[in-house]
């Protein structure tokens, strides 16, 4: 078993569904995302368009951020995921520094003090959603484990509309995302830096 997602931005709109997804499902804070959508304009008037791209942690299997981990915070589990273990991180950023997709952040402040809504008390289940974040420790994406111990699809790809992410098994050659990975020659971004992500992409950015 090695978990792994296709990103196809062909049929990414940028709604923002896996963002509002994420946020719901993990409890981060304001200014922390799991998962981001980038948008840029390309071409020129009255043929400009708009581009879109959909991202998230890589999950490589040859992590800088896990190398250069001095406590071992960082590191893999048995099933291709990259997680962070709170009580070992001490905060020091080298994940940051080291991280090619400019993809972790610090939590910076604890969301019962930044509620959502300003002027608006947490609501009970913000405050369970959010109550796991550690001030000081590094934040990103963990392929929601207690939906995968229960058998469930991730939040980011259950949730989008074009079904642009597809997330399974990459040890399963009849699973949907090792099927379309195959047939549309999906590729790791920055593939050749040999990080080698577990998130393929079609199109471009």
């Amino acid at each position: 078993m090695k978990y792994g997602m296709l990103v196809d931005l062909d049929l990414c709109v940028g709604c923002g569904a896996c963002v509002m997804a994420c946020k719901l499902e993990n409890g981060t804070a304001l200014d922390i995302h799991w998962c981001h959508v980038l948008f840029k304009e390309v071409g020129k008037y009255p043929n400009a368009k708009m581009k879109v791209m959909s991202l998230s942690c890589m999950h490589c299997e040859n992590a800088p951020c896990v190398n250069v981990c001095p406590t071992g915070a960082t590191y893999y589990d048995g099933e291709g995921n990259v997680l962070v273990d709170l009580n070992k991180c001490i905060g020091c950023r080298s994940c940051l520094a080291a991280c090619p997709y400019n993809i972790p952040d610090i939590c910076s402040v604890a969301q019962k003090d930044n509620p959502y809504w300003e002027g608006h008390e947490m609501t009970p289940l913000e405050k369970i959603i959010c109550q796991d974040h550690v001030v000081g420790t590094k934040e990103k994406c963990d392929r929601c484990q207690d939906r995968l111990a229960e058998g469930r699809n991730v939040a980011c790809a259950e949730a989008c509309p074009t079904k642009s992410r597809v997330f399974g098994d990459l040890d399963d050659p009849n699973s949907d995302v090792a099927k379309q990975i195959l047939e549309k020659n999906a590729q790791p971004l920055l593939g050749h830096l040999k990080t080698k992500p577990t998130v393929y992409y079609v199109g471009k950015f």
